[in-house]
């Protein structure tokens, strides 16, 4: 499956990504079937490498999501739509997830007027994300905006102009996550 780690690379025919009939190596013979631990683990791993965290965050993120009232996965692919990363290229901000992450590192963004340059931030609804006013953030923010013109999530809003910002309008629901992911395997996964 496509985790579109690359940004756009991914989206045309000569994506570096092939798929063989065979497996790999030499010796082309067929594996056999996935066990049910493999499938969870697979699971777990493809929203781990998609959203560019670590095993102690996700740890965090459930432990958080364990605890709080409701559907507990829902409420961890929620967690994992609010990151500050994964928000800015949402927004159009960054080609990719990695890219996102190190415009963050950088200190490019701010959040409600303040300086934020911690990717793992979780944003929250009404939150106001704007690139600063220098000539070096907005320079590469406004390339990738005119380069892709990317839609938009509903549960974010995007306003161009002068100086891009975006508003996340409400919280992410299980519906606004942008890859086929079975939620309830990985939490099968981690409550053992």
């Amino acid at each position: 499956m496509k985790l579109f780690l690359k940004g756009f690379r991914c989206d045309t025919p000569k994506c570096a990504i092939d798929r063989r009939d065979t497996v790999p190596g030499m010796h082309n013979t067929r594996r056999g079937k996935l066990t049910d631990y493999g499938v969870h683990l697979r699971e777990k791993q493809k929203v781990k490498h998609y959203y560019g965290v670590l095993e102690r965050q996700f740890r965090r993120y459930f432990a958080l999501a364990t605890r709080s009232s409701g559907n507990t996965g829902a409420t961890l692919m929620s967690l994992l739509e609010r990151r500050l990363d994964n928000v800015v290229h949402r927004l159009g901000f960054g080609h990719s997830r990695s890219q996102a992450r190190q415009i963050v590192a950088h200190g490019h963004i701010t959040v409600n007027g303040r300086k934020v340059d911690v990717p793992s931030y979780l944003v929250k609804a009404g939150d106001v994300i704007r690139v600063q006013n220098r000539k070096k953030s907005l320079g590469s923010v406004q390339a990738n905006l005119a380069e892709a013109n990317r839609e938009v999530p509903d549960f974010l809003a995007r306003s161009e102009g002068s100086i891009p910002e975006g508003r996340m309008v409400r919280l992410p629901e299980s519906f606004d996550v942008s890859i086929p992911v079975n939620a309830q395997l990985i939490i099968e996964f981690c409550s053992k």
